[in-house]
């Protein structure tokens, strides 16, 4: 019973590793990062940085076989593990221009009221023929 309880934990444990597993980047990679690659030692991480540093950054994964002492089977072996560059993510698109707020036309200048001509300050009254007068 104790076996296969064994046998379990080393299976979750190796998924659990390789899930969490984050892809070295060989063209930014320090000697420290490069010596977690299966295969590569200090030496041959040296080598990667110094190779690196005199001809540019790699183009691809493959270009890492370029590194006298990195073979296809080292590539092989950790081909899921390595990168150039950072992943691409798919670009997003644009978001639309902020529509703009229509302009409030103008307001014709305010109507101007003709003028009311002004009240005698008391009512005439029209005379009536034959009225006495005061």
């Amino acid at each position: 019973m104790k076996l296969p309880s064994i046998f379990l934990a080393l299976v979750l444990a190796f998924f659990s590793i390789m899930a969490f597993a984050q892809a070295i980047d060989i063209n930014t990679a320090s000697v420290e990062q490069l010596q977690q690659i299966k295969g590569i030692g200090t030496k041959k991480a040296a080598d990667i940085v110094k190779y690196r540093e005199a001809h540019g950054p790699f183009g691809s994964v493959e270009d890492l076989t370029k590194v006298p002492g990195i073979g296809p089977k080292t590539l092989a072996n950790n081909k899921d593990l390595l990168m150039v560059g950072e992943t691409a993510l798919p670009e997003t698109p644009a978001l639309p221009a902020t529509p703009t707020v229509p302009a409030v036309p103008e307001m014709p200048a305010t109507p101007t009221v003709p003028a009311v001509p002004e009240m005698p300050a008391t009512p005439t009254v029209p005379a009536v023929p034959g009225a006495p007068r005061n």
